[in-house]
């Protein structure tokens, strides 16, 4: 535990002070209580600004300190939401039904991206490139999600739904528990804090000094005897398994997925969320995602087309 704690406090992330630590407290007793204060509705609103967390720590894994910029993040989330959707629609009525149908979104993205990641990594494609590759990644899996209107385009009794999207996507359940409304508050909430705290005791372990050493110089790292490639689609994987997690809490959330979710605006997103908090600093990533992902919510919900003319002016 001892050790657990110290690397959770190390010194490859901001805030290693006991004033930082009784302010995270702070905040957390605040956001435990905050339905009691506002209620369940502002609660539920509140739990969209969480689910961006985890995609967005992931892109700071990678690119913030593993040097490797992708915008191929949301094809994850899409990947990992559509796998839930077909399978938690088809099998709903299993006491752990939608638990399976989580875990089993959650290995598809992981699988997916751990065939992507072995060719661009072991293909020792250049870094410059890679950002255009995945985006490109991101585009494929949008344009065929796109096109599967129709009920050819069927799995079991789940539609895909093209263009229009999957609809009546179920929540979490186990056995009669359904997880809705301050349930899915808390488990918003839990899983953001869970994957950052995760990820700063990762970062300061030693595995992270060689993450941010690759960066620094890959030859170098290399040369010191490190697979600097299966670093690479180590942490690969682990950002599309974040990003993954954010998008089983989106369908869950709206109940809805649709191809634009992984479109060439949402793709970029994540990047400006995490540029703009401070890449390589997850407390900043965490804090800056919430906030404009707040801006964005309100601007839109008074009919402001401005909200993504501030995100690029912002980038």
């Amino acid at each position: 535990m001892t050790r657990l704690l110290k690397l959770m406090n190390g010194p490859q992330d901001l805030g290693n002070s006991n004033a930082f630590w009784t302010g995270f407290l702070v905040v957390m007793v605040w956001m435990v209580i905050y339905p009691f204060l506002f209620g369940a509705m502002e609660a539920y609103d509140a739990a969209f600004f969480l689910i961006n967390i985890p995609l967005a720590l992931g892109v700071s894994l990678l690119w913030g300190y593993g040097g490797v910029l992708s915008f191929g993040q949301v094809a994850f989330f899409g990947i990992a939401g559509y796998a839930y959707g077909i399978m938690a629609g088809n099998f709903y009525n299993p006491v752990f039904g939608t638990l399976l149908g989580a875990l089993l979104a959650l290995l598809l993205a992981g699988i997916v991206a751990a065939v992507f990641g072995y060719f661009i990594f072991y293909g020792r494609v250049k870094n410059w490139i890679l950002p255009v590759m995945t985006l490109v990644f991101t585009l494929v899996v949008e344009k065929f999600m796109a096109q599967t209107a129709g009920y050819q385009w069927k799995v079991g009794r789940v539609l895909l739904g093209g263009y229009n999207g999957m609809t009546g996507i179920p929540s979490l359940k186990f056995g009669d528990f359904i997880i809705e409304d301050t349930a899915f508050y808390y488990m918003a909430l839990g899983v953001a804090v869970f994957c950052f705290l995760g990820l700063r005791v990762y970062i300061n372990s030693h595995s992270g000094v060689v993450i941010t050493a690759i960066r620094e110089d890959e030859l170098r790292t290399e040369m010191l005897g490190y697979d600097i490639r299966l670093v690479q689609v180590k942490i690969f994987i682990i950002a599309a398994l974040l990003a993954g997690l954010s998008g089983l809490l989106y369908v869950q959330w709206g109940n809805y997925i649709n191809p634009s979710s992984m479109g060439l605006l949402q793709a970029s997103l994540p990047v400006v969320w995490v540029a703009v908090g401070g890449r390589s600093s997850f407390i900043a990533v965490v804090i800056c995602t919430y906030l404009l992902n707040y801006i964005g919510y309100q601007l839109a919900a008074q009919g402001n087309q401005y909200a993504f003319l501030i995100m690029g002016t912002l980038l």
